[in-house]
This record gives C-alpha cells, structure tokens and sequence, in this order.
C-alpha cells in the first residue's frame, strides 16, 4: 500500500514512522526544509503530562502516548525525554487543577494536593501569590521536539520504502481519487493521502477554514543566573493557572532552554507572514512571572519566538476520514505534540488494517479511552 503525506511535522512523520515500520510505502512532501523550522514541532521542547481538565479521553491517552514514545525511541536508537513530575496550580477563582484532579482521580491517575502553606518548602523556586491550590504528580516531563523531528527524518531518510521531498509544496490536494499536485506542477498518487499542514492546513482545505484556525503564539526563553539556572534543571513543569493568564513553564532539562509560554490562542495571524514579537505583547505572562517566580527581576529575555498552533473551538484534535483515499490530520490546538508518536502510530493502523474511520476520530477527538478498534 501506498500511501502521500502532506506536512513534515511531528504528525506527518509519526504517520510516515508508522507506515514505514509495517512495510508500507511512504512519499512525504514538506513545503519547507526538513526539518522545517517554520513548522509548529521544531521548537527546543514540549510538554506531556497527565493532567487535562475536564478532558478525560487524553488524560487516559497519555498512557497510550508514552508507550508509543517508548516504541519510537527503540527505533531510533535514543530517548529524547526527561521527567520531571508536573505541578499544577490554581487561584483568582479559575480551578483547572481541582477538575484536573478530579478526573485523574476517576480514572486511578490520582495527583497529590499540596497545601499551598508548604509550597516554598517544597518548591523553594515559587512564590504563592495567587495561588489557591496546588496539585503534584511524579509523572509527566520534557519531550525534546526538535532533536525527535530531527531523528525521524533521519530515519525515514535510512528507510527504502520511504521517499521524503522536501522544500517541494503541494498546491492541490484530491482526496477522493487520492493525488497531490505541487506547485511545480508535478503530480503524484496514492491509495491514501494524509494532509497533515499543520497551520497551513485551511489554505489547502479551504472547506476546514472555519474548523481549524492558525494562531501566532509567542513563547519567551529566559537567560538565567547560573546558580538559578541549576536549580531549575532539576526542576518541575509547572502548569499555572491562575485567571486571567495560563502560564506553563518548561524547566531547562538537559542543557535546553527555559521557556514560558502563554496558552491563550490568538486565534490570528499569518504563518507566512514575518515573525517578529515585542515584549509589550506578552506583557500580562511577564507580570505574572514577576509574581510567580522568586528572583525573576535578575532574569534576562533571551528570546522571544513566534510559533503558529493550528486550533479548534473546543481544542478536540482533527483526525478524519474526507473523500474516498483522504484523511485530515490536525492534532494541535497548542496540546498534540505529546500524542505525536501515537497518533501517527494509529492512524497508520487505521489507513492499513481497514479500521472504522468514525471510531478513530472519536478516539482522536479524546471522546473515548481506548484506541480505535
């Protein structure tokens, strides 16, 4: 079976990983370079935890998620991972991290309340103004995004029934008779075709356009004192909710950065367009760290960097079965990285082993427990 790619990200490869490693034929066509730092999954990392509101279905997915990581770093011969435990937080009224904890405790996940009086005892590094709550759980960590991009290419590049073409962008997409046209006028085809664009997705899809939307994101990478900076290597994720700003911070495992975003959506801008960030836009996220995080005023702005999400209202991931040979693939809404590994792992299972399309994108949509059957 045969089966085009469109989008070289973290889901389009994770499909490509997926297909290849039963023996399937895979052609990949990436708009940009591979990796292509334009992309929404080339960043220095990204998070995966067990906490996720009211949202059950992922919260129980995160189980299957590591295990495909697991099997990905068998394959490329190196785990790009570090745990660091998840703290979450809550004040100002908002209570993700009661909800959080209620579900995982229904699912036998539970998290652990810490009373917010021994917070500077056990994570000396915070302060508690305007925290309410807060929940911890040993599980959960860094993934190292790029270097896992990075490593896929290399290995779908080391496979024979791979062909991957980079910096070669399809201008049409058939998903009923299963063919990519790109923009050089060269056509190709397949038994299946997996659109996987990421925030370019609606251009390629008008009829999505109103589903799934591009959203200029800014995230902050600080320089920190070295005596600081050591401290927070070894240091939780923190996932603050407090309001009016959703502030998650990934600690600086393993010689990578320290990064803090903001997980409001813009819900605007334009992935082609310059990305240029100013501090006054991210203004509220710095006057939260100011509260949040003891020595902040000695921290230093690094970088600030542009990535785009591709969202949907209620954040539920896109992975649908459209025409006869077609699929869409939109697992984003600034949380898919951590399913990357497996829904490209079950995707691929689906295209190949006759699974049924509705289940899957229930499954995809975080609407059910288990993988598609």
């Amino acid at each position: 079976m045969k089966t085009i790619i469109v989008g070289g990200g973290i889901m389009g490869l994770s499909t490509a990983w997926g297909l290849a490693r039963e023996g399937h034929e895979v052609e990949l066509f990436e708009q940009g370079p591979l990796p292509n730092p334009l992309a929404s999954s080339v960043d220095q990392h990204r998070l995966i935890r067990h906490p996720y509101g009211d949202h059950a279905g992922y919260a129980r997915m995160i189980d299957e998620a590591f295990i495909a990581w697991d099997l990905l770093w068998g394959d490329l011969g190196q785990r790009y991972y570090a745990s660091t435990g998840t703290l979450a937080l809550t004040g100002n009224g908002a209570d993700w991290a009661e909800r959080s904890a209620a579900v995982l405790s229904r699912i036998g996940k539970p998290m652990t309340e810490i009373p917010v009086v021994d917070l500077p005892r056990r994570f000396p590094l915070l302060d508690t103004k305007g925290v309410e709550h807060a929940y911890w759980m040993e599980t959960g960590g860094v993934l190292f995004a790029q270097d896992i991009v990075g490593a896929l290419v290399r290995h779908l590049r080391a496979r024979p029934n791979v062909r991957l073409h980079e910096d070669t962008a399809v201008r049409e997409v058939d998903l009923e008779r299963g063919s990519v046209t790109t923009t050089s006028g060269g056509k190709h085809t397949a038994d299946a075709i997996v659109v996987a664009a990421g925030a370019w997705l609606p251009r390629l899809l008008p009829a999505l356009s109103g589903r799934v939307v591009p959203s200029r994101q800014v995230v902050i990478y600080f320089d920190l004192p070295a005596e600081q900076r050591a401290a927070w290597a070894k240091g939780p994720m923190v996932i603050d909710k407090t309001g009016d700003v959703g502030l998650y911070l990934v600690p600086p495992a393993e010689g990578r950065g320290m990064k803090i975003g903001d997980h409001e959506f813009s819900r605007k801008g334009d992935p082609n367009a310059a990305r240029e960030a100013s501090e006054d836009e991210m203004r509220p996220l710095l006057d939260r760290c100011r509260s949040l995080l003891k020595g902040f005023e000695d921290w230093r702005i690094e970088q600030l960097k542009v990535c785009f999400y591709s969202v949907t209202d209620d954040e539920r991931f896109v992975v649908e079965k459209h025409g006869a040979r077609g699929w869409v693939m939109s697992p984003c809404s600034g949380h898919g990285f951590k399913f990357g590994a497996v829904m490209g792992l079950e995707l691929a299972r689906t295209i190949t082993g006759g699974r049924d399309a509705a289940a899957h994108a229930k499954w995809a949509a975080g609407l059910v427990g288990d993988a598609p059957t």
